[in-house]
């Protein structure tokens, strides 16, 4: 099985540790990971600002990069939703594009549905509190969203209860969007910064130490906002709970 590591541009520039811990849970299985160097934006940006040529650009570009792999994985919901459901109109009966988008799964589903992994051997003695991302909750069905009346179902919750001594807590709004939306935190800053306040604040009543999440893109926006208001609180990636990166 060989696997294409897809590492989100922001994530890359931003956030190489967790690039890392990304890496490293998919080496500790044993897995053959690759990255392929000339990998760059998925063009989701583009997409939100309607730069369509662009996105065309990228989107041929992403699919010669990673179209030999038995797998992609990547540690995003919204950028591998963008890939699956948003590159359709620029390739038209192409096997190449039909084979990446049945391959391509955010780390969380890879590790839940196909390597059904069963434990993972490290500690997080914390309370944590689980942010569901729009893209990757109700578009890659990481969790049942709550709008449609269906029982409750969390394949990060599931994960995260594989780690030892963590404690998660009880949200009142366990789905509602952060904010952050893309270029929505640029052209509409007040509503987004408001949306993403409401989200701490849930976080905080439930006594929560850490908010953890699928898209680092949404603990961006609200790790913006606890650091200028001062919060008594942490954002964490999934993947470094689960690869045992220490609360600090």
């Amino acid at each position: 099985m060989k696997i294409g590591l897809f590492i989100p541009c922001f994530m890359n520039e931003l956030y190489p540790d967790i690039c890392m811990a990304t890496l490293k849970i998919l080496k500790d299985q044993g897995l053959d990971v690759d990255y392929p160097m000339s990998q760059t934006c998925c063009g989701q940006p583009m997409a939100n600002s309607g730069c369509s040529k662009d996105v065309e650009t990228l989107a041929k570009q992403f699919v010669e990069n990673f179209k030999d792999y038995d797998y992609i994985v990547a540690p995003s919901g919204s950028c591998v939703s963008m890939v699956k459901e948003h590159y359709a109109p620029f390739f038209e009966n192409n096997s190449d594009y039909d084979k990446v988008k049945t391959s391509i799964y955010e780390i969380c589903e890879f590790l839940h549905d196909i390597i059904k992994i069963e434990k993972f051997d490290v500690s997080f003695p914390h309370k944590v509190g689980i942010h569901n991302s729009c893209h990757g909750h109700r578009m890659l069905k990481l969790g049942s969203a709550s709008e449609l009346n269906i029982p409750y179902q969390s394949k990060l919750k599931n994960l995260l209860s594989l780690v030892k001594d963590i404690e998660i807590v009880s949200l009142k709004r366990d789905d509602e969007c952060c904010g952050f939306g893309g270029t929505f935190c640029v052209t509409e800053e007040d509503i987004s910064v408001s949306m993403g306040k409401d989200r701490i604040k849930d976080h905080l009543d439930s006594h929560a130490q850490v908010i953890t999440g699928a898209d680092m893109s949404c603990l961006m926006h609200m790790d913006g906002i606890i650091n200028r208001d001062n919060e008594n609180i942490k954002v964490m990636h999934i993947v470094e709970i689960l690869a045992g990166v220490k609360y600090e």
